[in-house]
């Protein structure tokens, strides 16, 4: 991990590169907050806790916005005061880095403020 996790930018991910080895993945998790990574090391997931609804869809528009600019998409559970994030690449059926620098961009976000 040369540059600082969050510096980082998610590169274009088309297959032909093997999915992140599990002892790779709890390396790049030690610089986020409170994910977990699934059994199966193909998902990094998350539940945000927020005051209400309205925050919650703030959050959900403002990790749209994340998620555009670094073209790397996460699947999204929403409920009144939390939504739960995971993230994976599909191409690859498993973790990349750019989960993590997603995941750590949202991070930054919540925990900036």
């Amino acid at each position: 991990m040369n540059k600082l996790i969050l510096e980082q930018r998610c590169q274009a991910c088309e297959g032909g590169v093997l999915p992140l080895k599990p002892e790779q993945a709890q390396e790049y998790l030690k610089n986020l907050i409170n994910w977990e990574i699934n059994s199966a090391y193909t998902h990094i997931v998350k539940i945000y806790t927020l005051k209400n609804y309205y925050e919650v869809i703030s959050f959900v528009n403002a990790s749209a916005w994340i998620s555009h600019n670094e073209n790397h998409h996460p699947e999204l559970i929403i409920n009144y005061q939390t939504c739960t994030i995971s993230y994976t690449t599909h191409v690859i059926n498993g973790l990349s880095i750019n989960d993590f620098i997603c995941a750590k961009k949202l991070d930054e976000l919540i925990y900036s403020r």
